[in-house]
């Protein structure tokens, strides 16, 4: 039997003594209010008093506040991922065995998509301008084409980090609760990954090995977000899931043939790059006036 649960209560005779008293017949146990009374050693919690914060206290509510958009520490925590979590989820990309959004783990980053995307434009201006370099061979000179370094730019981080802006929209509109922007940015900055091996054989003049390329690039990448994407679009109804799968793969295969037109084998149509090729460009004679996208 607990002390703290009941109260003894004893009946004694009019003398005070207890020994002429029957315990078996006298002896009562009723319920106790002992836990509920005030503990005379701690302070008391209803009077009002505010208690002074600790050290620790005050230390939690100083850094675990709110972070306001202005300051880099709201910025930080896209960030905030070590070099080991992005291989794992370079490879997850590269050869998927999971839902990728479980290899998250509730942590995504905007780390990977990021310098994922840098590269992927580096690679094609670099190849791009190798591509004009060899498609100006025999001339009287050679210069960069700095307009293929914006174009390059300017598609990437459009299709990287704008799109899933407009598909995380569209999602809450249509009432999926499981939607997620940053989720969004993950998918479609690690999907980049394949385009990386791809850019590297975009100097290549070999018109079938860049179309092949290409199509890898679009396949690999494609599955990618329609295999993590789609129990997110399913949340929505079926015409509008329907909708939304075929806008992804749309514009994902529109981004695939803007590489190919922009970016591979001397045909690049973008403003100062290689289709102005004019008579007075250096080497005469008709082939040197050939604009190049008649290669295609």
């Amino acid at each position: 039997m607990s002390r703290s649960g009941y109260d003894a209560v004893v009946d004694v005779d009019d003398e005070g003594d207890l020994g002429h008293t029957d315990l078996r017949e006298d002896l009562e146990f009723h319920q106790s209010n002992f836990s509920s009374t005030t503990n005379l050693n701690k302070p008391s919690q209803s009077s009002g008093l505010p208690l002074p914060a600790t050290a620790s206290g005050s230390n939690q509510s100083g850094g675990g506040g709110k972070k306001l958009i202005w300051t880099l520490g709201f910025y930080s925590q896209f960030f905030d991922v070590d070099t080991t979590s992005v291989l794992q989820r370079c490879w997850a990309a590269l050869f998927p065995r999971a839902n990728f959004l479980d290899v998250l783990e509730g942590n995504p980053d905007l780390y990977g998509p990021f310098w994922i995307a840098t590269t992927v434009v580096l690679i094609l201006f670099l190849g791009g301008t190798i591509s004009d370099y060899l498609a100006s061979t025999g001339r009287a000179g050679f210069a960069y084409d700095f307009g293929l370094l914006s174009g390059a730019a300017g598609l990437i981080y459009g299709y990287t980090f704008v799109i899933p802006v407009i598909l995380y929209l569209a999602l809450r509109y249509f009432g999926s609760e499981s939607a997620n922007l940053l989720e969004c940015w993950a998918l479609y900055g690690y999907g980049n990954l394949i385009w990386i091996p791809v850019a590297l054989v975009s100097w290549s003049p070999i018109k079938i090995l860049n179309w092949v390329f290409v199509g890898v690039g679009f396949g690999v990448s494609v599955a990618f977000l329609l295999r993590n994407l789609y129990p997110v679009l399913s949340a929505t109804d079926r015409q509008t899931s329907k909708v939304l799968l075929v806008a992804v793969v749309g514009l994902h295969f529109g981004l695939a043939v803007a590489i190919k037109v922009l970016f591979f084998a001397h045909g690049s149509p973008l403003p100062g790059g290689k289709d102005e090729i004019g008579p007075g460009t250096g080497g005469g004679g008709e082939g040197a006036e050939k604009p190049a996208f008649m290669m295609f």
